[in-house]
């Protein structure tokens, strides 16, 4: 199928040949009929991607921080790798848009396929072919609105919000500044619902189409436009000034002020700047207000990934309610949209339409993106004689993946890449393009089936960990899947009752049982010399409440990446865990408990404990291993710094071991004699560890 995307790390916009993208169970998979490109919002992404790194960092200090951070705990090779993967990614383009529903997810209601529904979202309501869009970001379409109508619905419901955050009743008098697409809607929207309306703008045209709207609008010229919003306003000043400009500067902003009345709202919606003189609001009280995009549900992840609504007696105006709203007001004919279209594209030539809007070569407003009649065909898999490969098929294609994992697969002699499959279709392309691979599928199971495939890598989401692996072992295949293996008890059995049955191994990335500082160090301590204890600290720092590691589906913070210093403790004490108790910090979910301490005992007498503790400075190294016994102690610095017994040792390799894992698993697959008991030992042990976390 056919996507628009812009180039992360710069260049124009293409239009990329990706494979369809898959549905989970709260997701609908349209075939797009029309979409609405928002020239404000995408000519400033295609803007900022085409920039160059100094003016990327000068926009986005936010993401400079979190480079800083990730280079201290991580190190700068790996943020350097990090950061050039992401740049070599691209950014799918489009927000609004329309089409019908081919499938549905099981947990979907209210939408059945053969629908027509307007679609919305950053990143999911593409210019594409196929869309896979959260339930609760998708319309059904009244009758009677077409498709190019209904592509406006998530833009007119950006200008409906804002509308709503000035809380005006009938009457009332509203200035719109900025009469661009959204300035637009706004002026309609708000004429619609019995408001009285001036619009600002310093294009001519602008200002002739909302006339020709029937709505009072004027050329800014400074004084003069402010005596006359003042004459409209007998005197009084605008109830509302809502701001649908763009621009870096806080000119715009402090206009507004200018224009109302004592103790008016002014609403921000676009983007300008805020560098605000304090006399100009105060002396008025005038309250500022913010417009967060389509209306409450955007960015919660309960409301649009897991399609729990909100009920409509608490939150009436959700943004799946404004969406409607929209489509009504369309429907009844009290919104005019049409007139606002001012170009047609096809799909296949959608970087026309962006030429045209970054070069201004001709006025536009609305511009609409046209698609083929059918439905996308699926493209076949390769196929073969042969019946016995020996290639690598991947499953996932996220940055971990392509940062990391896939050039210690390289590094370590294994490249022949077949197959790669990913929920979303361009990451699958740029994964394969990238990294060589010969084909990609939307499809987990064509990658597990294709007989040119004998290694099955999952780097998936958490949740599709155990399920893979379980089927890719039912099929004879090796495996080798992230962490963590399963999330309940009743997923681990089942890839254990499909690796006793299966011609393939499976191996589980524990890198840092690998590393050469973690085997050195546990080299110091032999087994039979007796039990160690061990002093693992975790400097964890915290997290976006948004992040995948606050997602329940997901397994939390202990079986996300704690698993990883239970496994580690297991190497150092050579030994398997026996028993497991756990205190969870703060009062929260204990699943999701953001600090914890684990104590584990080892079946030779060993004994373990490690501190995870969110809120530490990012100047303190992130993982910290003490290990006593024996008569000797040793002491493991964030993978970096190695001391046995007070000496530093200065002969070994730094590093978590990504390489020699995959080394090590090269070596399995190959018929070389290594034990991996350990793999299912540490499942257990840290599905124990999420128990005793929740009993406390």
């Amino acid at each position: 199928m056919k996507q628009v995307v812009q180039p992360t790390g710069g260049g124009a916009i293409r239009v990329l040949d990706v494979p369809r993208p898959s549905i989970g169970a709260t997701e609908v998979l349209v075939r797009t009929e029309a979409s609405l490109i928002s020239a404000g919002t995408e000519l400033a992404m295609t803007k900022l991607a085409q920039s160059s790194l100094v003016q990327k960092a000068r926009a986005r200090p936010d993401l400079v921080r979190q480079v800083v951070q990730k280079a201290k705990s991580d190190g700068v090779g790996q943020t350097v790798k990090t950061v050039r993967n992401r740049l070599a990614g691209d950014t799918p383009l489009g927000y609004s848009a329309c089409g019908t529903v081919i499938a549905v997810g099981e947990a979907v209601s209210g939408i059945r396929p053969g629908q027509r529904v307007a679609t919305g979202g950053a990143g999911v309501a593409n210019h594409a072919e196929l869309q896979s869009v959260p339930s609760l970001l998708c319309s059904p379409v009244p009758d009677g609105v077409s498709a190019e109508e209904a592509a406006f619905s998530t833009v007119g419901s950006i200008a409906l919000h804002g509308l709503r955050q000035a809380d005006l009743g009938p009457g009332s008098k509203v200035a719109v500044i900025g009469l661009g697409l959204l300035g637009q809607l706004t002026a309609r929207l708000a004429e619609a619902s019995g408001l009285q309306v001036f619009g600002i703008d310093v294009g001519e045209t602008a200002v002739k189409r909302a006339r020709d709207a029937g709505i009072t609008a004027q050329v800014d010229n400074g004084q003069s436009t402010t005596d006359a919003v003042l004459q409209w306003s007998r005197g009084r000043g605008a109830d509302a000034v809502i701001i649908c400009a763009s621009s870096k500067s806080s000119a715009i902003a402090l206009r507004a002020a200018e224009l109302c009345r004592d103790r008016a709202v002014v609403v921000v919606v676009g983007d300008v700047g805020l560098d605000l003189e304090r006399a100009p609001f105060y002396e008025r009280e005038l309250s500022i207000r913010f417009a967060r995009s389509y209306g409450p549900g955007r960015y919660e992840r309960s409301y649009e990934e897991w399609g729990v609504d909100y009920p409509a007696g608490y939150v009436r105006w959700t943004e799946n309610r404004n969406f409607e709203s929209i489509l009504d007001l369309i429907a009844s004919g009290r919104l005019v949209v049409k007139d606002l279209v001012t170009h047609h594209f096809g799909i296949a030539e959608a970087d026309r339409a962006y030429e045209l809007m970054s070069s201004g070569s001709e006025p536009y407003l609305g511009i609409v993106l046209t698609y083929p009649d059918s439905e996308p065909e699926r493209p076949s898999v390769e196929k073969t004689s042969q019946q016995s490969g020996s290639g690598i098929g991947w499953i996932g294609a996220g940055n971990f993946s392509g940062g990391t994992l896939l050039p210690a697969f390289r590094d370590a002699g294994i490249s022949d890449f077949v197959t790669v499959a990913s929920a979303r279709g361009l990451s699958a392309k740029r994964f394969a393009d990238r990294h060589g691979f010969k084909g990609t599928s939307d499809d987990a199971s064509e990658v597990i089936n294709d007989p040119r495939v004998s290694t099955v890598v999952v780097s998936t989401p958490h949740s599709s960990h155990a399920e893979l692996a379980a089927q890719a072992l039912r099929a004879g295949k090796h495996v080798w899947v992230e962490k963590p293996l399963a999330l309940s008890f009743e997923e681990l059995e089942e890839v254990v009752e499909a690796e006793a049955t299966s011609n393939g191994v499976l191996f589980v990335g524990h890198n840092r049982r690998f590393a050469p500082m973690v085997q050195t160090l546990a080299s110091t301590f032999p087994v039979e010399s007796g039990p160690v204890g061990i002093t693992y600290r975790v400097n964890a720092g915290s997290i976006d409440p948004k992040h995948w590691y606050s997602d329940r589906r997901e397994g939390g913070r202990l079986l996300g990446e704690v698993c990883h210093f239970i496994d580690t403790c297991t190497a150092i004490a050579a030994s398997p865990v026996t028993e497991i108790a756990a205190l969870p910090g703060g009062d929260g979910e204990s699943a999701l408990a953001p600090s914890f301490v684990l104590c584990l005992r080892h079946a030779n007498g060993s004994v373990a404990t490690i501190s995870y503790l969110a809120g530490g400075p990012g100047t303190l190294g992130k993982e910290y291993i003490e290990v006593i016994g024996q008569g000797r102690y040793a002491v493991l610095d964030d993978f970096k710094t190695l001391t046995i017994d007070g000496k530093k040792v200065k002969d070994v390799e730094a590093g978590k071991g990504h390489l020699q894992a995959v080394s090590a698993f090269r070596d399995l697959i190959g018929g070389s004699p290594v034990d991996t008991s350990w793999v299912i030992d540490t499942a257990r042990a840290c599905l124990s560890a999420a128990a005793a976390l929740g009993t406390r």
